[in-house]
């Protein structure tokens, strides 16, 4: 099969096309005919070797899929071949992604697409629903009346956030660093949107919370942002992170009596636990989506896998809004 690869670590030119044995479903997996992926963050760590959790060289990147049932392997029962599927389901140690023509994935971990998206669009969400699931509804349990602050409000992550948290009957606030994004986290369903660079935490409390302070803050940015997290909590509030990589005095917290949470969603996939969750997750999504609920935000510039280095190179500049989609292009 034709596939996409990396044999070093670096920049988005690493990528290389190459060809690939056709992988076989074993027993509980799904062979995906891929139509489609996106680029999440993850995914470029892994390319220039930030974190060691990618497939071995030859290496496949990218966790989100969305494609047709090829094949699928002993005691696979809620797939049948044809039937249209997404999931955020490789790329990382043992599991190749999908940036190939085929790719074996976990059937626990795959759900049915949302039936009102194309595979293009359900591709851009498994990796940031979950993510945002897990924050907002598992770990920050939102609540009717909440008032809830978001981090990135349109970034992959936190446009799934404002939108969960907004059908958990919550008040939301954003942070976006540009008016386009304001205008755009206001369609998602911000109440009050924030320009962190020329607001003060304490400034942007007042005016959102009426100096009360928000409920529950979600942090999809990390320093300094999760300390303005903290600075910006109600009393006994709640603080979301996916921020691995920062550090955190806390006793500012102690001092509110915070409760301190952290979500890292590939867990389950490192290391085979509760699998079915993600797949669980990924079926209330689609409901949501299928209910008008919640949708994508998608960067409307479009890419193909042979333009993968490209969409690489857009995320990390940090100028895409919302998630940016590659469709497979093999001609």
């Amino acid at each position: 099969m034709r596939a996409y690869v990396i044999n070093r670590f670096g920049g988005p030119e690493v990528f290389e096309p190459a060809e690939l044995p056709r992988p076989e479903p074993g027993p509980g997996q799904v062979l995906i005919r891929v139509a489609a992926s996106s680029v999440n963050p993850v995914d470029c760590k892994i390319r220039r070797g930030d974190v060691p959790v990618g497939p071995e060289f030859p290496a496949v990147l990218h966790a989100d899929v969305a494609g047709v049932v090829e094949a699928v392997g002993a005691g696979v029962t809620a797939f049948r071949p044809g039937a249209e599927v997404y999931g955020c389901a490789g790329g990382l140690k043992g599991r190749p992604g999908a940036l190939a023509e085929y790719m074996l994935a976990d059937a626990e971990l795959l759900a049915p697409k949302p039936k009102s998206l194309s595979l293009e669009e359900a591709a851009v969400l498994p990796l940031v629903a979950i993510t945002a699931w897990e924050a907002m509804i598992e770990k920050g349990r939102v609540q009717a009346d909440d008032f809830v602050l978001v981090h990135g409000g349109t970034g992959g992550v936190g446009h799934m956030a404002v939108q969960l948290a907004r059908w958990g009957g919550a008040r939301v606030a954003a942070t976006a660093s540009e008016a386009a994004k304001r205008e755009q986290a206001q369609q998602l369903g911000a109440d009050c949107v924030i320009d962190y660079r020329q607001e003060t935490v304490s400034q942007y409390v007042e005016r959102c919370t009426g100096g009360r302070g928000f409920d529950l803050v979600f942090d999809t940015v990390g320093q300094p942002a999760l300390d303005q997290s903290i600075e910006a909590a109600a009393l006994k509030g709640r603080v979301v992170t996916i921020a691995g990589r920062s550090t955190l005095d806390i006793k500012p917290a102690f001092q509110k009596s915070l409760s301190l949470h952290t979500v890292f969603m590939l867990i389950n996939m490192l290391h085979d636990y509760d699998k079915a969750a993600h797949g669980n997750i990924l079926r209330e999504i689609a409901g949501l989506v299928d209910s008008g609920r919640v949708r994508p935000l998608i960067h409307e510039q479009r890419f193909g896998f042979s333009e993968v280095a490209q969409a690489h190179a857009l995320l990390e500049s940090g100028r895409a809004m919302g998630k940016i989609s590659l469709v497979a292009d093999w001609g």
